[in-house]
């Protein structure tokens, strides 16, 4: 007997994901956190605010259980101010899970996009196998595990009477790279970045975050060093991260570039790049005694020369920059196109909703180009 069967959708209400109260509220908490540069008094009166405004909690689970499961769960714990008062504070454990948050909400729209293939790790050419294993890793091609050695591991952990096999038990065996990536990534911090009300700052802290947790996790050999540039740069770690705030200050670009390229010359790779998240004009240079001299109205030829010369010193030791302009006035376009030109690297016009998708893409790219 045949059975016509008909296609067609059907509707159905929709059913929000099964989330504990805890995980509701955390993906705030740590959205907040980062807003607030990890301060956390500020960012759990903003959840109170957002509480009694959509009723994020209820009797059954409240705002003070949470704080409490914070507590519990190592993501904040008490301290002792300088001034003797007490109070709390986030953990390591909270800055590692802002970063993954970050990574999830940018990674998450380039998988949905379907551009770039950033599932599988691409073995690059003349990749050696040592012959030892390693533990699987986010990003390892399901090629790369070793199935003898893993099964092994599960007959262990888990006995044969009921076999089971769990990410804990996968082996991959390792290679060799040949070349790695270098990459510095500069972030603007100066006081443009917060101008007109809107912030510029919480979205580049986003990015950085979710760079350093992609390289970490994914690319392990790679190095990535970030620097922040504003009258002067200086390096910060990628636990610090989340503490970033712009400053009272103009935007020193050759600065930045200069501590860059110091950073890129004591690595062994060959394979070297800076990405440059920037929103205004350069308008500060330091002189060589140490002076300042700085003009906030337009583009002034002497700092922008300043500028050039350093873009043609990286081309000449082959160190792409790649300009991430997350402003979009005429003129900014005229000094960037100029930028790109003598150095030969590439730049992105972009708002902040696609600053971290661009990038990733970059990077992949560039791996793929660079990494032979």
């Amino acid at each position: 007997m045949e059975i016509n069967k008909r296609k067609g959708f059907i509707f159905r209400s929709y059913q929000a994901p099964d989330v504990s109260p805890f995980d509701k509220l955390f993906e705030i908490f740590t959205e907040l956190i980062t807003h607030t540069s990890g301060d956390l008094d500020e960012a759990l009166d903003w959840l109170r605010q957002l509480d009694e405004e959509y009723k994020l909690t209820d009797e059954n689970y409240t705002l003070d259980d949470f704080i409490e499961d914070l507590k519990k769960k190592g993501y904040i714990k008490d301290e002792t101010r300088e001034d003797g008062s007490g109070g709390l504070r986030i953990t390591a454990k909270t800055e590692r899970s802002i970063r993954q948050q970050a990574l999830n909400q940018i990674f998450g729209n380039l998988k949905k996009s379907g551009a770039g293939n950033h599932r599988t790790k691409q073995s690059g050419v003349g990749d050696e196998h040592t012959g030892e294993f390693r533990e699987y890793r986010f990003g390892d091609g399901l090629d790369k595990i070793a199935l003898t050695e893993s099964l092994k591991n599960a007959q262990i952990n888990h006995g044969t009477g009921d076999f089971r096999l769990t990410e804990d038990d996968l082996v991959v065996e390792d290679s060799q790279h040949k070349a790695q990536m270098s990459t510095v990534l500069m972030i603007d911090i100066s006081h443009s970045m917060i101008l007109y009300g809107e912030d510029r700052i919480t979205p580049a802290k986003k990015v950085a975050m979710a760079l350093a947790e992609l390289i970490t996790t994914r690319y392990p050999k790679d190095t990535l060093d970030i620097l922040v540039f504003g009258n002067d740069a200086w390096p910060v770690s990628i636990k610090d991260l989340p503490y970033l705030q712009v400053g009272p200050y103009h935007t020193n670009t050759v600065a930045g570039l200069q501590l860059a390229m110091d950073i890129l010359r004591r690595k062994r790779n060959t394979n070297k790049q800076i990405f440059m998240i920037t929103d205004g004009k350069p308008s500060c240079i330091r002189e060589q005694d140490g002076t300042y001299y700085m003009n906030s109205f337009g583009l002034d030829d002497y700092i922008v020369e300043k500028c050039y010369a350093m873009a043609r010193q990286a081309r000449k030791v082959h160190i792409p920059i790649t300009t991430f302009m997350i402003a979009n006035d005429p003129y900014l376009r005229q000094f960037v196109n100029h930028f790109t030109e003598a150095n030969q690297g590439k730049a992105f016009y972009t708002g902040l909703k696609g600053l971290g998708e661009m990038i990733f893409e970059d990077y992949e790219t560039n791996r793929k180009k660079r990494i032979k």
